[in-house]
């Protein structure tokens, strides 16, 4: 069984479906809301879990309601929580989440997700060790990614850097991570470059191998210097959020394939992904993406 390590984010989503965005300071009546377990690291550990992975997650929430109701759905997915602080003097971490038009607009609120230190890292030393792979993303604090990437590094441990959300990264430590795996304009403001930029330029400007995925397009990536495309599969959008956590959470899950392989299969699942509600609720198993594939190949 392949063994994953994620170090992130664990958010309750507060989900608003409306028919359209309002604009500023208009009101407008919702069609639908519900509360979700979310936030990136806790998403892709579900995705890499979903997929068949033994996975280990690194993060904290608070002790409060939210964060033991997103504790037990953790755990109902298998996944391990032993280096999960529960946090007395923080509340858990929030994202509110408006879904419309096919498209979502989300405000994270980081709460206990912000006391993920590199301390805690550091904890996990042993787990990360015998991990396949590593998944960290930047809704944790900075210096804590940086700390995942150099530990991962320092282990021979394949670290995926998910660069959500973006901000400017120093090349210095950037250039040990395994893979980067941004959209467009993650990239440019990663590299503190123009979003207008081709793309194509930008991934060559990056000091470690990059996967940029480009939403139904599919994603692309570099194999002996040449830039390679793996086409998007085509689908019915019912929401697009989750659909990175998908992709990222495959793409660790399958990397022992080969990286060709793997962003393949992590196209199908994050195409699957956005054909239901929810973050987690539209990530598939091992066995729909199995199924999702065959019948794509028939």
């Amino acid at each position: 069984m392949v063994r994953i390590v994620v170090v992130g984010s664990i958010n309750m989503d507060l989900v608003t479906v409306a028919p359209r965005f309002p604009g500023a300071g208009e009101t407008l009546l919702g069609e639908r809301f519900l509360t979700v377990p979310g936030g990136k690291g806790a998403n892709q550990s579900v995705a890499a879990a979903r997929l068949g992975a033994e996975v280990a997650l690194v993060g904290a929430v608070g002790n409060d309601a939210f964060g033991a109701g997103l504790l037990r759905g953790l755990a109902h997915e298998g996944i391990d929580l032993a280096h999960v602080a529960t946090l007395d003097d923080s509340g858990s971490g929030t994202a509110s989440i408006t879904v419309a038009e096919g498209d979502n607009r989300i405000i994270v609120v980081p709460a206990a997700n912000a006391r993920v230190t590199p301390a805690r890292v550091e904890a996990a030393r042993a787990c990360i060790a015998r991990a396949d792979a590593v998944l960290v993303q930047m809704e944790i604090p900075r210096e804590s990614v940086e700390a995942t990437v150099r530990l991962g590094h320092r282990l021979d441990v394949p670290v995926i850097l998910n660069p959500a959300p973006a901000q400017p990264l120093p090349r210095e430590w950037l250039a040990l991570a395994s893979y980067l795996t941004p959209n467009q304009h993650e990239l440019a403001t990663v590299l503190d470059g123009d979003a207008d930029d081709d793309f194509r330029a930008l991934m060559e400007r990056a000091p470690c191998p990059v996967v940029l995925t480009r939403g139904g397009e599919g994603a692309w990536y570099r194999v002996h210097g040449q830039a390679q495309h793996q086409p998007g599969f085509p689908v019915s959008v019912v929401d697009t959020t989750g659909a990175g956590d998908t992709f990222n959470g495959a793409l660790a899950v399958y990397l022992h394939e080969g990286l060709e392989q793997a962003v393949r299969k992590a196209c199908a699942a994050a195409a699957l992904s956005v054909t239901r509600l929810g973050a987690q609720g539209g990530m598939p198993t091992s066995h729909e993406l199995g199924a999702f594939l065959t019948a794509r190949q028939a």
